[in-house]
């Protein structure tokens, strides 16, 4: 197992970490949490090189991610850098990259009465007026999990807070910061249940943003 006590707050620089090989030849991880290799909660960095592609397979307990660069295809089309997925349970497919790319994916977390399919493209999804002069685009929201992006403006500062059922924070663009440090594009983040923090950035900052799925 690896990152899988959810009372922890874990903090990774995924731009320091090595690429590990998968089953599939020119498909490359980098492990943030996992339950089991190969099976169960999982998530990861993952890299297709150029022409790579993985065989078919299911999602028992779903799937999520977002394209970080390059385009992703299945059977269903292609997706540039910028699209949101989430392949609820009991779905699958078979997945490839002409000209790679890279995901952030998550593995076997929704709950079993999560079916909604999403797919969206965040480059032309509006933004949203959010707290002070934070903008937010919702990508999803099941009983207590939501997920979005946020847009921080230069010298934003949020009200400390805390996280009810925790919160999971990827790094996208510039620099996020909290007392505790500070994390740039490519950090991952996650806080535990009831955990705090003070956040704010000096420069313009997007973070994809998950919280209260942890357990409580």
């Amino acid at each position: 197992m690896l990152n899988m006590d959810f009372t922890q707050r874990i903090v990774i620089r995924t731009d320091e970490q090595a690429w590990t090989p998968s089953p599939s030849g020119g498909v490359l991880r980098k492990p943030l949490a996992r339950e089991e290799a190969e099976r169960g909660h999982a998530t990861s960095v993952v890299r297709y090189e150029p022409g790579a592609s993985f065989k078919r397979h299911e999602h028992p307990l779903g799937e999520e991610f977002l394209v970080l660069d390059g385009t992703f295809s299945d059977e269903t089309g292609d997706y540039p850098a910028g699209t949101y997925f989430r392949n609820p349970p009991g779905t699958g497919h078979t997945p490839f990259s002409k000209e790679g790319c890279t995901l952030l994916v998550k593995l076997h977390q929704f709950s079993e009465n999560d079916r909604k399919s999403v797919r969206i493209d965040t480059r032309t999804e509006p933004w949203l007026p959010g707290i002070g002069g934070l903008e937010v685009m919702p990508l999803h929201e099941f009983e207590h999990e939501h997920v979005a992006l946020v847009r921080w403006p230069a010298g934003e500062k949020f009200q400390p807070h805390r996280h009810f059922g925790g919160e999971e924070i990827f790094v996208l663009s510039g620099e996020f910061c909290d007392e505790h440090g500070r994390y740039p594009a490519g950090s991952w983040i996650r806080s535990p249940h009831m955990s705090q923090h003070h956040p704010f950035v000096d420069e313009e900052t997007i973070i994809w943003v998950k919280t209260g799925h942890l357990p409580v």
